[in-house]
């Protein structure tokens, strides 16, 4: 057990967690609403292995219970489950009303993000686009055809951005993540070290190396 490598990586130890109890972690589809104090459980089972820590496990488990995919098993006649699977009584309802409010309030905020984030996109499109319409004004309709495959509007958008310094990082922050020829938009949920856990906008969390990210 000593030379066992520890688990530091948040989506390693969730992926340890699918392993170890499958009946209680769901990987992927509707998860299960989890047994009050289920912590201390987690905690005790795991105290001989030296893969996690306490303080590993409890950051995965918000992660966990924090998903939108998690919060919207919290419904009406739903049983929480102990780690074996084994049903835990049904959900009272001011669990069910929190985890209502806490999913909605979560996408409304996302919503608000992404939009807020399209007017900034399209500002900055429409300014990279006004100085190559007065330039193609002063050329003829040959000239025309030629700038046009120049003229690319990914450079208008990422003009502004300057790359991430890992001091001025933080959890939940809107940043640009370089991935081929277009950044593409996400919000960090986890930084360890040199490596940085990126959940972008199209769902899929990723981690990438600081040099990588733009804001």
């Amino acid at each position: 057990m000593e030379s066992t490598e520890k688990l530091t990586d948040t989506n390693a130890i969730l992926a340890y967690l699918y392993e170890t109890f499958p009946l209680c972690f769901i990987a992927e589809g509707e998860t299960k609403p989890l047994k009050i104090g289920l912590f201390q459980d987690l905690a005790e089972r795991l105290a001989d292995d030296s893969k996690v820590s306490k303080t590993q496990l409890r950051v995965a488990l918000r992660r966990y219970t924090s998903s939108w995919r998690y919060l919207k098993c919290i419904k009406e006649g739903a049983q929480r489950v102990d780690l074996d699977g084994n049903p835990c009584g049904e959900l009272e309802a001011e669990h069910i009303e929190h985890a209502q409010a806490t999913l909605k309030e979560s996408q409304e905020r996302a919503r608000a993000k992404r939009a807020e984030q399209a007017k900034k996109d399209n500002a900055n499109k429409k300014q990279g686009q006004k100085p190559r319409k007065e330039f193609n004004k002063q050329r003829p309709a040959k000239a025309k055809r030629q700038d046009k495959p120049a003229a690319k509007k990914a450079p208008a958008v990422a003009e502004n951005l300057v790359p991430a310094q890992l001091s001025e990082l933080k959890q939940n922050q809107r940043v640009n993540v370089k991935l081929g020829m277009t950044p593409v938009k996400g919000q960090v949920v986890d930084i360890n070290k040199e490596d940085v856990h990126v959940q972008l906008d199209t769902g899929l969390t990723v981690k990438v190396r600081v040099e990588h990210i733009l804001v």
